[in-house]
């Protein structure tokens, strides 16, 4: 980033030619490498980020998987239980519609 026309002037004026244009590239220079230092960084913490972030998300897949897998099994096991409930009225009730039909049957 070039110093402004202003600042330039009076580095210019005060220091002379080869001085001032020395200093100018040596700040240039050393905004370049911050800049460059900056972004390596930025590249390493985000590469650390994004590790944990995946961490993260097959950990919660791997909770959400079990607590699914959990939930299933105990609807399969009240699904059963009902299936077996409604199985047992249903032979009642065919029971008597059963013995009401040979009663009738046999008037």
């Amino acid at each position: 980033m070039p110093v402004t026309a202003k600042l330039s002037k009076k580095f210019y004026d005060r220091l002379g030619e080869d001085i001032a244009n020395e200093l100018v590239e040596w700040f240039n220079l050393i905004d370049a490498t911050y800049k460059s230092d900056l972004r390596s960084i930025n590249e390493i913490n985000f590469a650390r980020f994004d590790a944990r972030l995946e961490q993260r998300v097959e950990s919660l897949r791997a909770e959400l998987k079990a607590e699914i897998e959990k939930s299933a099994a105990g609807l399969r096991d009240v699904l059963e239980r009902q299936i077996g409930e409604q199985t047992r009225w249903m032979f009642v009730v065919w029971s008597a519609l059963l013995v009401s039909i040979i009663g009738l049957w046999f008037r």
